[in-house]
């Protein structure tokens, strides 16, 4: 996959995020039929939770964003379906900030990168191929196995660095 610009990787103000979602919900379930996966209601709801913003979700807002119906459900039912997502890359976990986001390439293994904006709270997948053989090769010279490749980097996204400058002007 050919590695994107920052600034591309996050929504634009034309972005249709009902395409998103449904894109995304349509590839997890490909991908689980393609690998004789079980993509159950629980599991696709709780994808679809996830997916409803590019903010990252805490477990306890998607249980609480569940259908009255499934309010039943523990949290453990809720670590149960995002544990099933990551395994199948459909999600990632943002350890800074204790959250879940998509994946925007869950048919690609790759070494997850995100740009999380501290103002707005947006978060942007990128792939660069290069940082992941980075990693990769630095943690093979020090005979280290990476099981959970995650780079988060805080900073501010294109659209809160332009309110930003048009505050300054004012």
């Amino acid at each position: 996959m050919v590695a994107q610009s920052a600034q591309a990787v996050f929504p634009t103000s034309g972005h249709d995020h009902t395409a998103c979602v449904a894109g995304a919900l349509e590839r997890a379930a490909g991908i689980c039929a393609q690998r004789g996966a079980r993509l159950t209601p629980i599991r696709r709801r709780v994808l679809e939770l996830v997916w409803a913003s590019h903010a990252p979700i805490g477990a306890y807002d998607i249980l609480a964003r569940m259908e009255p119906a499934s309010r039943r459900s523990a949290p453990a039912t809720v670590y149960r379906a995002l544990d099933f997502l990551m395994a199948h890359g459909f999600v990632h976990r943002l350890s800074s900030v204790n959250a879940f986001v998509g994946c925007g390439f869950p048919d690609n293994p790759h070494v997850a990168q995100f740009l999380i904006c501290k103002e707005c709270g947006a978060v942007a997948e990128m792939e660069e191929p290069r940082i992941g053989r980075a990693i990769e090769g630095a943690a093979a010279q020090a005979g280290f196995e990476v099981e959970t490749p995650v780079i988060e980097v805080r900073g501010r996204c294109p659209a809160c660095q332009k309110d930003g400058a048009q505050d300054a002007r004012r």
